[in-house]
């Protein structure tokens, strides 16, 4: 016994000690790294309608980080790619800051063009460190979790619009571009230029960019559910097109869906309003892990809410939000069922691979492109199973007793609070 328990913690130093070895090397933030132009400081952007730029080299990593840690998207995050050089005062007219916005980890500025729609310049790179726990900077294990950007794809919200196309699910239009620094940028070109952005609409405004008529315009959850407690049964939500919508993260595995991730297109009739949900953020889309430290923390008794994408979904109720609760219980089985059987006719090998296509560069398409086919084809063939389980999870679920993300400055009925329809 005694041996035996030697042997054990061999093994766990040893395993320590790889840890630390494959988290050592570079922590800090990065920027997007320009490939074809050696003198960026000087350079005149004006001058070059595009650049070769690299989303980031921080994440290189040896067979030890890709053992350790996983391989995840590393290739793509150092691939080079061709993108527009974009400076904001000729952007479609002629673009004004509105204010700088963004979560923890993206890095963003609200800008309103000349046709009066709200626009998001949102950071490729991410910028983790807000997530780092004290007790990891301690210990010096920060890099894992600075190091999990990998397992994002860096163009994975292109690949996900494209591919919304065929499901038929509203999206913001996400396109990469280089930011230069420029005048437009005042203050904020420390932070913002020379930078690589996706350019999107805003899941908010006055301004109609979905192809629904009679739209209004765009709220956000929060201004829903206000807009809700005023007027009743006017306003309804699109529940077909929500569970379509759900359904849809199921195939790409877009595991990110909390509340503040939606916007809602307001269409006007004569009864009143319908909500039409409008998915946005899709950084976590197709999200890859495939290392020894994530496979323990992606576990579903340790983190049950980061769920890789698999061929298979591993644990479905990681995948159901509190937002799931409030806008869709109640709603019948046979709707999760056309859905889920009209998404399995709509999308077939063929069209997912021209969707990525389109969306995606050659040199990356060969990267990751088989892989993700492969992957949605096999989702897609046990989509009624999924869509069935889904609905019992969120019908096996308690009434909420807290608010949505986004909403905890709301005052809610204790009724409001439960869900979207409750009275």
């Amino acid at each position: 016994m005694k041996k035996v328990a030697w042997l054990v913690v061999i093994l766990l130093l040893a395993f320590l000690v790889l840890v630390y070895i494959s988290v050592s090397g570079n922590r800090d933030f990065e920027t997007a790294v320009i490939v074809d132009i050696d003198d960026v400081e000087n350079i005149d952007f004006r001058d070059h309608d595009s650049v070769l730029v690299a989303a980031s080299t921080l994440y290189r990593g040896n067979i030890l980080k890709q053992t350790m840690q996983g391989k995840n998207y590393r290739e793509a995050w150092t691939t080079p790619v061709r993108v527009p050089v974009v400076f904001l005062d000729t952007l479609k007219g002629g673009m004004q800051i509105v204010k700088e916005g963004g979560g923890s980890q993206t890095h963003s500025l609200r800008i309103k063009g000349r046709d009066g729609i709200l626009y998001s310049l949102r950071s490729i790179n991410k910028d983790p460190e807000s997530h780092v726990p004290e007790f990891a900077k301690t210990l010096g294990l920060e890099n894992i979790v600075i190091d999990g950007i990998s397992a994002q794809h860096p163009y994975g919200a292109v690949a996900a619009a494209s591919l919304s196309e065929i499901a038929g699910v509203l999206h913001t239009h996400p396109r990469p571009m280089f930011i230069p620094k420029q005048k437009v940028l005042e203050d904020h070109n420390e932070k913002y230029g020379d930078r690589l952005f996706l350019l999107e609409y805003e899941t908010q405004g006055d301004v109609n960019f979905t192809p629904y008529e009679n739209v209004v315009k765009i709220i956000e959850t929060d201004d829903l559910q206000e807009l809700k407690m005023e007027m009743g049964d006017r306003l309804i939500i699109d529940r077909s097109a929500l569970v379509r919508a759900r359904l849809f993260d199921l195939l790409i595995g877009d595991w990110d869906r909390h509340a503040k991730q939606w916007g809602w297109a307001l269409q006007e009739s004569i009864e009143g309003y319908k909500a039409i949900p409008l998915p946005g953020d899709r950084d976590n889309a197709f999200f890859k892990i495939d290392g020894v430290i994530p496979a323990i923390v992606s576990n579903k008794n340790v983190e049950p809410l980061v769920r890789p994408f698999e061929k298979e979904i591993d644990y479905l109720p990681g995948l159901v939000y509190p937002f799931d609760v409030y806008f869709l219980r109640g709603t019948p089985e046979e709707i999760y069922i056309k859905e889920a059987t009209g998404l399995q006719q709509i999308f077939s090998e063929g069209n997912i691979r021209e969707a990525l296509q389109r969306a995606w560069p050659k040199a990356l398409y060969d990267l990751n492109g088989e892989e993700i086919i492969s992957k949605m084809l096999q989702r897609k063939n046990d989509l009624v199973d999924y869509a069935i389980e889904f609905r019992n999870i969120i019908e096996a679920k308690e009434s909420l007793t807290t608010p949505l993300k986004g909403s905890e400055d709301i005052i809610f009925s204790p009724r409001q609070l439960e869900c979207f329809d409750c009275r």
